[in-house]
């Protein structure tokens, strides 16, 4: 995949019409994950041989936020730095010169920010609960499953099962493992066709790490904010409210705050108030 990622970033700097498969913009494994293996899958299938290009709907400073996409993508082998992202392509623009397609994949309706690329999705692949009323006028394939990259890999062993390679496989296959909880029946995310493609992916590579091992990494990295700046921390998992005016943002940190001091870590209080620039922080 990384001479693919690479050809991507090359056919961004030539004038031509572009395909963007993207993601949204809460940026999760399974979203980055199936607009990876999606777009790089259309590109190997396409009689055009157009390029597919995979943007992660987020800025590159905010992958480390991402814990176990940060992780996954170590696992695997490919290089942060050949992946694109959001405030990377100029997405706008591309549309209004009349020279960009969309596919949207783990979501199906744009926020009000991008409203003005509604004209350009020509396919919508997602797992949730359609609304109608926002969803584009373009072909739709919704499918109520525990994971949107068991649509994916479903897609590819459907059209063009030879294409899937070891990587993009072990990629659908733990992503489907941390959505559906390790495939927990008791829990119930997983549908009979979550399962199934599991099941396809490990009988096609058999030696794809452990259901447990794989779940356990990815649970652990999503949750790991060892590495992160307190900036980063108050980040990852924060919601912003507004009322009468004033605008509030409140961090779910998981550490004792005693930690970062603890280790060395600098905590300073006074500058995510600026860099939010929200009048109080919890």
């Amino acid at each position: 995949m990384e001479d693919y990622l690479q050809d991507c970033r090359a056919a961004l700097q030539e004038s031509r019409p572009l395909h963007v498969v993207l993601g949204n913009e809460a940026c999760d494994l399974d979203s980055m994950v199936s607009a990876l293996a999606l777009a790089f899958y259309l590109t190997k299938t396409s009689e055009a041989e157009d390029i597919f290009i995979p943007v992660l709907n987020i800025k590159r400073s905010e992958l480390p936020l991402r814990g176990d996409n940060v992780f996954f993508l170590q696992e695997v082998k490919i290089a942060e730095s050949a992946l694109i992202f959001r405030d990377e392509i100029d997405l706008l623009a591309l549309h209004q010169a009349g020279q960009l397609t969309l596919i949207l994949v783990d979501h199906h309706m744009l926020p009000k920010s991008d409203a003005a690329l509604e004209e350009a999705v020509a396919e919508v692949l997602d797992h949730r609960p359609i609304e109608q009323k926002y969803c584009p006028p373009c072909h739709v394939s919704v499918e109520l499953v525990g994971s949107c990259a068991t649509l994916v890999a479903e897609r590819i062993l459907q059209g063009a099962p030879e294409t899937l390679d070891r990587q993009t496989a072990a990629l659908l296959h733990g992503t489907i493992i941390l959505d559906c909880v390790n495939m927990d029946a008791k829990i119930g995310k997983a549908t009979l066709k979550d399962n199934e493609y599991v099941e396809k992916l490990e009988a096609l590579f058999p030696d794809l790490p452990k259901r447990k091992d794989i779940f356990d990494s990815l649970q652990k990295a999503k949750f790991d904010v060892s590495g992160l700046t307190t900036e980063q921390m108050l980040r990852k998992d924060q919601k912003t409210i507004y009322r009468q005016g004033t605008k509030v943002a409140v961090s779910a940190v998981y550490m004792d705050l005693e930690k970062p001091q603890r280790y060395g870590m600098p905590l300073d209080h006074r500058c995510p108030l600026t860099t939010f620039a929200c009048a109080c922080l919890l």
